[in-house]
C-alpha cells in the first residue's frame, strides 16, 4: 500500500465511491419494489379478483422459489467468481438480469399474476446475485482496519438513495396528474422503469473504477462454474476448521433473522392495530432517511469502540425495540418506534458486513462471503415460524413480535463467544 494511498481517506478514494453507489444503486430495488409497491400492486392489480388467501399464496411461492435459488446460488457463485477473478463480471450480469427484469414488470398487463411472480423472482435473483460480488469487493477497495467505515459508508448511501427515489415514487403515485401520468397504476408502472434506470446507471461507477487486487487467471464462464462446484465442495470441509467463522454464521442467522422478521412484519403489525396505511408507508420513509446518517455512525462506534460492540449495542437495541412494540398502542409512538429502527437497522447490517470481512481469509472473500449471503437468505424463515406459532397459540399478535427476543438473545449470546480477529484454521 502506497504512503499515499495511506494518508488518503478512504470514503474519497475512486474505487471505495463506486464500490459504495452500488449500494445506491440496488437500494432503489429493495425499498421501491421489494419493501414498497410490488406487494401492494401484486394483489390490487396482478391479482385483481382473487381473494386476499389466493394472493398471499402466490406471492408467497414466488418469494419462495426466488429464495430458494438464490440460497442454492450464493455459494457456488462465490466459489467461481474467486477461481474466475470475475467478480466484476459477475456482478455486472446480475445487475443486468434484475434491472432488465424490473423493467419488466411495467410491461405485465393487468391480472397476469404468473408472468408477474415469474419476472419479480428473476429481478430478486439479480439483486441477491449483485449484492453478493458487491460485498465480496469490499476486500478489494479498502483495508481491513477501514472495514467498518467503508462498509457503514455503502450502507448509508444505499438509504439514501433508496430513500430518495422511493420519496419521489411515493409523490408520483399520490399525485399522478403532476407527473403527467393518469392515474396510480400508471405511476407505480413507471416506478419500476425509473427502479431499473437508476440501478443501472449507478452501477457503472463501480465498473470503471473497481479492480480487483488478485483477479487470478481468466477462465471462461463455464470452466469457472465446474472449478467452482470443486471448490465449494472443499470449502463445506474447510469452514468447519474456522471455528471463529462458523461461530459468527450461527448468530448472524439468528439475531439478523430477528432484524428481517421486523422489518417484514412492521406495516402488518401497524395495521393490525389499526393505524392508516398512508401514516406506515411514512413512517417507512423516516426509517429510511434516519437509517442514513445513522449508519455512517455506526461505522464511527465500530471503529471507536469495536465492531463486535457496536454489533452488540444494537442488537440490544432491537431486543428493547421488541418489547415497546408489545406496548405500543398509537400511530405517534409507531413513528417513533420506526425512527429508532433506523437508528440501529444500517448500523446491524453494515458492521455485521464488516465483521465478516475481517473474519475470513482474504483469498476465499467470494466463496466466504457466498455462504455469509446465504445465511442471509435463510435468515427469514425462523422469525415468521416463531410469530405465526406464537400468534396461533396464544391469539395476540402482540405476543408474537415479543417472540423475536429469543432470537437477539440467543445471537447476542453467539456474537459475544466470537474474537474480533481474521479467522484461523483450527487444528
Amino acid at each position: 500500500m502506497t504512503i499515499a494511498h495511506q494518508r488518503s481517506s478512504p470514503l474519497r478514494r475512486r474505487p471505495v465511491v463506486g464500490w459504495a453507489l452500488y449500494d445506491w444503486a440496488n437500494s432503489a430495488f429493495a425499498t421501491t419494489v421489494m419493501a414498497g409497491f410490488f406487494p401492494v400492486f401484486f394483489k390490487q392489480y396482478w391479482s385483481a379478483g382473487s381473494e386476499a388467501t389466493v394472493s398471499t399464496f402466490r406471492l408467497g411461492l414466488g418469494n419462495g422459489v426466488a429464495s430458494f435459488v438464490i440460497a442454492l446460488l450464493a455459494p457456488l457463485l462465490g466459489a467461481a467468481a474467486d477461481r474466475g477473478g470475475a467478480r466484476v463480471k459477475m456482478l455486472l450480469f446480475f445487475t443486468v438480469l434484475g434491472s432488465a427484469m424490473t423493467a419488466g414488470l411495467y410491461w405485465v398487463e393487468k391480472g397476469n399474476w404468473p408472468l408477474a411472480v415469474f419476472v419479480y423472482a428473476l429481478a430478486s435473483v439479480g439483486f441477491a446475485g449483485g449484492s453478493t460480488f458487491c460485498d465480496s469487493l469490499m476486500t478489494d477497495v479498502a483495508e481491513p482496519e477501514e472495514f467498518d467505515l467503508v462498509s457503514s459508508y455503502g450502507y448509508s448511501l444505499g438509504y439514501l438513495g433508496g430513500g430518495l427515489l422511493f420519496a419521489l415514487n411515493v409523490a408520483m403515485t399520490l399525485k399522478p396528474q403532476l407527473f403527467g401520468l393518469a392515474d396510480a397504476a400508471a405511476a407505480v408502472r413507471v416506478s419500476f422503469l425509473s427502479v431499473a434506470i437508476w440501478w443501472a446507471v449507478f452501477t457503472l461507477p463501480l465498473l470503471w473504477w473497481v479492480k480487483e487486487r488478485n483477479p487470478g487467471q481468466p477462465l471462461s464462464v463455464l470452466t469457472a462454474l465446474t472449478q467452482g462446484w470443486r471448490e465449494l465442495s472443499q470449502t463445506l470441509h474447510h469452514l468447519r476448521q474456522y471455528r471463529a467463522l462458523c461461530l459468527f454464521l450461527a448468530a448472524y442467522w439468528l439475531y439478523i433473522d430477528g432484524v428481517n422478521t421486523i422489518i417484514k412484519m412492521a406495516v402488518d403489525y401497524g395495521l393490525a392495530l389499526g393505524f392508516e396505511a398512508k401514516s406506515l408507508i411514512a413512517a417507512l420513509l423516516l426509517t429510511q432517511f434516519v437509517a442514513f446518517p445513522a449508519a455512517l455512525a455506526f461505522g464511527w462506534i465500530g471503529n471507536r469502540f469495536g465492531t463486535r460492540r457496536g454489533l452488540l449495542l444494537a442488537i440490544s437495541v432491537y431486543l428493547a425495540i421488541t418489547i415497546w412494540a408489545y406496548w405500543l398502542d398509537n400511530v405517534f409512538e409507531f413513528y417513533a418506534m420506526a425512527a429508532v429502527i433506523g437508528l440501529v437497522q444500517g448500523g446491524v447490517q453494515s458492521l455485521s458486513r464488516s465483521f465478516y470481512g475481517r473474519l475470513v481469509p482474504t483469498d476465499k472473500a467470494g466463496e466466504f462471503f457466498g455462504f455469509f449471503n446465504l445465511m442471509g437468505k435463510f435468515a427469514a424463515v425462523v422469525g415468521p415460524i416463531l410469530t405465526g406459532a406464537v400468534a396461533v397459540l396464544t391469539g395476540s399478535s402482540r405476543m408474537a413480535i415479543l417472540s423475536l427476543i429469543v432470537l437477539f438473545a440467543l445471537g447476542g449470546a453467539l456474537l459475544f463467544r466470537v474474537p474480533d480477529t481474521q479467522a484461523q484454521p483450527s487444528g
